[in-house]
């Protein structure tokens, strides 16, 4: 039996991925003594690894696959293979920006104002071959945790960080210059695993699956009853994948009606149903969208 190496990123995107994983169909269990989680499939073998790891990892054949950012991808440069985006519908796996930040009182407008300037960040190598290809010349420095206190505090001229609203980085007095670059959760494999038969469709089978419950996210399936009178007006009050099934109740003049929608859209369109003749409605979670 073929075992295929998966790395689940230990850290932020950890609960979001495993989580992902039960609707996709996989039950992994952590242990915070282990970094091997347990998982219900004996084709699959997890092991945590640090997202700004697993492209190395991944590259290298330790893991066959694995779930890191686009950003780590890019800064280790791996020739890895991107198998899928993954990027949730709600907050969990959103996507990220990369931004240039400076304190608030900093005459620096543009890239070129930091020429000869320090610059503190946890992507350097990105960082660096970004200023190199502008021919601006400066000083990157790894930062360990804590960055938009350096800048805050006078350590370092600018920082380059990630954020998602820029809301911390405004809390610590700075102003963003630019943004690099926008980065989001891939599903990644081994080149050489992706060529063999086996691993290759496992690795398919996961993407297949993942991707399928996140299209789920933030949609919910609603049924309900509805005379035959009412009927269309009922099904054009409906948004859809394709067109809502309907189908007749038994020896009645009453139809089943049954669609996928938004989520947040169902909060409006329930009232405005029974108004117009529904009954019955039944509003339920989703776990995949094939």
């Amino acid at each position: 039996m073929e075992i295929l190496k998966f790395g689940i990123p230990k850290g932020s995107l950890e609960s979001a991925t495993i989580d992902l994983f039960r609707k996709a169909g996989w039950k992994i269990t952590t242990s915070a003594r282990s970094y091997f989680p347990t998982i219900d499939d004996p084709t699959l073998r997890c092991m945590l690894v640090r997202a700004q790891e697993m492209a190395r990892y991944v590259e290298s054949g330790t893991l066959d696959a694995g779930i890191t950012g686009k950003d780590w991808i890019m800064e280790n440069e791996a020739d890895v293979e991107v198998v899928a985006d993954l990027v949730y519908a709600k907050a969990s796996f959103q996507p990220t920006r990369w931004v240039l930040a400076v304190p608030h009182d900093s005459p620096v407008r543009r890239l070129e104002d930091l020429q000869g300037k320090r610059i503190a960040t946890e992507l350097v190598r990105y960082t660096r071959r970004h200023f190199a290809e502008r021919g601006i010349p400066v000083d990157i420095e790894f930062s360990w945790g804590a960055t938009e206190a350096k800048a805050a505090e006078g350590l370092v001229d600018a920082i380059v960080e990630v954020t998602e609203s820029g809301s911390t980085i405004r809390a610590h007095g700075l102003k963003i210059i630019c943004e690099l670059f926008t980065s989001n959760p891939q599903l990644i494999a081994n080149r050489v695993a992706w060529q063999q038969v086996a691993k290759r469709e496992k690795i398919e089978q996961i993407a297949l699956l993942l991707k399928g419950a996140l299209t789920a996210e933030a949609k919910v399936g609603i049924k309900m009853n509805v005379p035959k009178e009412r009927l269309d007006t009922i099904v054009a009050m409906l948004p859809s994948l394709t067109a809502p099934t309907v189908s007749p109740l038994y020896k009645t003049d009453w139809f089943a009606v049954e669609s996928v929608i938004s989520e947040e859209v169902v909060r409006e369109l329930i009232p405005q149903l029974i108004k117009n003749g529904a009954v019955g409605i039944i509003e339920y979670p989703l776990n995949k969208i094939v």
